[in-house]
């Protein structure tokens, strides 16, 4: 693309360049720090436990790819005053497109043939995000969503980092060339301006950064703005390359500490890490201390390990691995019936590589050859829009065919419905009902069995009570226009809100008028948030959940309903004072608090015990890779059904308004709990209930009423 001002460009960028790496401009060191990537990531994704922050390949990818991109566009920018953007994007077109489709395409059709039919909605969903390099942003989404955010993973989940650089792909031609004509018009050396703006860039995405993750905003890991710095660090150094002197020593200590770094901080970083923020900055760091230490051209101390065959064939690889391994993972159980064990992951990287490189052979390669004699640019584009459209239709139809299935589970549910056999009403009716914990009628669950599916009297979330930007409330009017309706409410986290089906049809028998109000991971009680599972949760968080709470229970305190049902996962939701008191006895406090403001204005009360647990005590899909003996997913009772502190809070503020509902044995015997009970699947997610389970429960609370 033609600047304008190419001669007097000329006149101020004259400086000589120095050749890099070998004659070929190929980096040897760079190719081992593709296979070192692709490794921490394909590594962690089998083996989480084993190696917890493998994540950072993704960061390595980065900076690799803001080091190569840049060095590319600035010596043709530099020398001619000129960038060609339609031959630039066609090349990226070619070089990332045929495969990424391939696989795409591949992982529908593996979806639609292995996966159970509650997955193909989220799987069509993000294959198409993928295709239009948009994954980030409905991960991103996903994130905040919390209802969203316990979905099972998609094969196509991996392609949001895929997305980010396409995205750098895009702009960062458009940056460098606004940037250089900035200069020309200031009549100052482009060099030092593209150096300014994108140290200004990458300066702002940082700081960015690092406010979202230390802030607790999980969505940002997906945000490209978030990830910018990571590619401007590598576009940093492309500049800087003529300048790196280093003496031999020099340079292969730096990259030696930079491999290192990398390792540590893979073995080193975990779950609990909050990233990216300041804590990408060593692997980020450490990927630039390996490109500036072979930069000058040195014989460098690790090349007899990093140019050996294997590990450059596994950076030559990379991208078509990282396409291939995570569909693998995702089908992989369900294709043997069974959580993956580590011989069965074995076989599957065996599998993924072979694969990969036939991908680089056939698909990678081959795209990089489709050069048209006419028009290439345009026809490359063409081809793009094609795929792209192909992968929609598909997508489409994949979509169209869920429905279908959901709407034949809720037939077989709707022919169920009067029997005494039938969910936790086998567990009153022993003798009758036989095998009560044999094969589901539908042991797929899809939107049909969503517990957060809202009834049709519900308003939309109210800009009332809200915890920090959230709409946590809604208004449901069942009370079809009878004077003087009792208000009635539920509020809690999304343990309370996994109750709401039973509540909608008793509010409907009863005309109620039911006021629900959840916030996600947040106890509805008068206690310091601590944190989710192992979490430590952000000043934000613990913020908006006391300044909720309180909001709330003074709400229900002033409306002074007939009934308050509320319900918390507080088994999971830690709380901590600095009193040293256990957290049964804090949350009897803090319970305690909110339950006695809400008795005191004349309510009863009603405490929802939480159900046994599930994924914690059983592989996720157990269910549904069992499905003709889902009783093998059976737990000990004592393991799925530990002490619940909001059961304790209960016990230890005993009053005549306030009641108990503990529905356990209607999940397990006196020895263990299950996954599906009475033909009905038990769970929807990792944690919450089946709304088909949960509302066959009414009966059996309203008669503890």
């Amino acid at each position: 693309m033609p600047l304008g001002q190419g001669a007097q460009f000329q006149q101020h960028e004259r400086r000589p360049r120095r050749a890099t790496g070998t004659k070929s401009g190929f980096r040897a060191d760079i190719q081992a720090l593709r296979a070192i990537a692709v490794g921490l990531v394909v590594l962690s994704h089998l083996w989480p436990g084993k190696l917890t922050g493998g994540y950072v390949g993704v960061d390595v990818f980065f900076v690799i790819s803001g080091f190569l991109i840049t060095s590319h566009l600035s010596k043709e920018l530099f020398a001619t005053g000129k960038l060609r953007l339609a031959a630039f994007y066609s090349r990226r077109i070619r070089r990332l497109l045929p495969a990424a489709f391939a696989v795409l395409a591949v992982s529908l059709v593996a979806a639609v043939m292995i996966l159970p039919y509650s997955r193909w909605t989220d799987t069509a969903q993000q294959i198409l995000a993928s295709a239009l390099y948009a994954e980030n942003w409905v991960l991103a989404a996903n994130a905040v969503d919390y209802s969203a955010s316990t979905a099972s993973a998609t094969v196509a989940q991996h392609y949001w980092s895929l997305s980010v650089e396409e995205q750098f792909y895009l702009l960062w031609p458009l940056l460098m060339v606004g940037l250089v004509t900035l200069a020309v018009r200031l009549k100052v050396r482009p060099r030092v301006v593209v150096a300014a703006g994108i140290a200004a860039a990458a300066a702002g995405s940082f700081a960015f950064s690092a406010y979202l993750s230390g802030a607790g905003h999980h969505e940002a890991y997906f945000y490209t703005h978030v990830r910018l710095w990571e590619f401007g660090v590598g576009a940093g150094l492309a500049l800087m390359v003529n300048r790196l002197k280093f003496t031999p020593a020099a340079a292969n200590l730096l990259a030696l500490l930079g491999f290192g770094g990398l390792i540590a901080t893979a073995v080193l970083y975990d779950a609990a890490t909050p990233f990216p923020g300041t804590a990408a900055l060593l692997p980020v760091m450490a990927t630039a201390m390996v490109i500036a230490g072979g930069t000058p051209g040195h014989a460098m101390w690790h090349s007899r390990l990093t140019s050996l065959p294997p590990v450059q064939f596994l950076g030559n690889i990379s991208y078509s691995l990282y396409l291939w391994h995570w569909p693998l993972i995702v089908v992989g159980p369900f294709l043997i019936d069974a959580e993956l064990r580590s011989p069965d992951k074995l076989v599957l990287l065996a599998i993924a590589v072979p694969l990969a490189w036939a991908t680089k052979v056939w698909v990678e390669d081959k795209g990089l050859q489709f050069r048209p004699k006419s028009q290439p640019a345009v026809k490359t584009v063409m081809a793009m829009v094609l795929g792209m459209a192909v992968i929609a239709a598909g997508t489409g139809g994949v979509y169209l065919g869920q429905q279908a299935r959901v709407a034949e589970a809720e037939q077989i549910m709707l022919n169920q419905k009067t029997s005494v056999c039938y969910g936790p009403r086998a567990m009153d009716h022993a003798a009758k009902c036989g095998d009560r914990f044999g094969p589901a009628f539908v042991p797929t669950m899809s939107e049909a069995n969503a517990y957060h599916k809202t009834a049709s009297e519900c308003t939309d979330n109210l800009d009332i009570l809200m915890a920090g930007d959230k709409k946590t409330t809604r208004i449901c009017d069942f009370s079809g226009g009878a004077p003087a309706a009792p208000t009635v409410w539920l509020v809690g986290d999304s343990h309370a809100q996994q109750w709401q089906a039973p509540l909608f049809d008793l509010a409907k028998r009863k005309k109620w008028l039911l006021k629900i109000s959840f916030l996600g991971g947040c106890p509805p009680a008068a206690v310091t948030y601590a944190g989710f599972y192992a979490s430590v949760a952000d000043q934000a968080s613990v913020k908006n959940c006391r300044s909720w709470g309180q909001a709330v229970s003074e709400a229900v305190a002033a409306d002074k309903p007939a009934y308050v049902f509320t319900s918390a996962f507080a088994r999971r939701e830690r709380v901590e004072d600095g009193s040293g008191r256990s957290q049964n006895e804090q949350y009897a406090e803090g319970f305690g608090k909110y339950w006695r403001a809400w008795t005191s204005a004349g309510s009863t009360v009603v405490v929802l015990a939480d159900p046994p647990y599930n994924v914690d005590v059983r592989a996720p899909d157990c269910a549904l890779l069992n499905v003709e003996d889902p009783a093998r997913c059976a737990v000990d009772r004592a393991a799925a059904a530990p002490p619940d502190p909001m059961v304790y809070a209960a016990r230890a503020n005993e009053h005549p308004r306030l009641k108990l509902v503990d529905l356990t044995d209607y999940f397990c015997d006196n020895s263990r709990c299950y996954s599906v009970v009475g033909g009905v699947v038990v769970y929807f997610d990792v944690n919450h209930l089946n709304v088909e389970f949960s509302r066959l429960l009414g009966p059996m609370i309203e008669d503890r009423l």
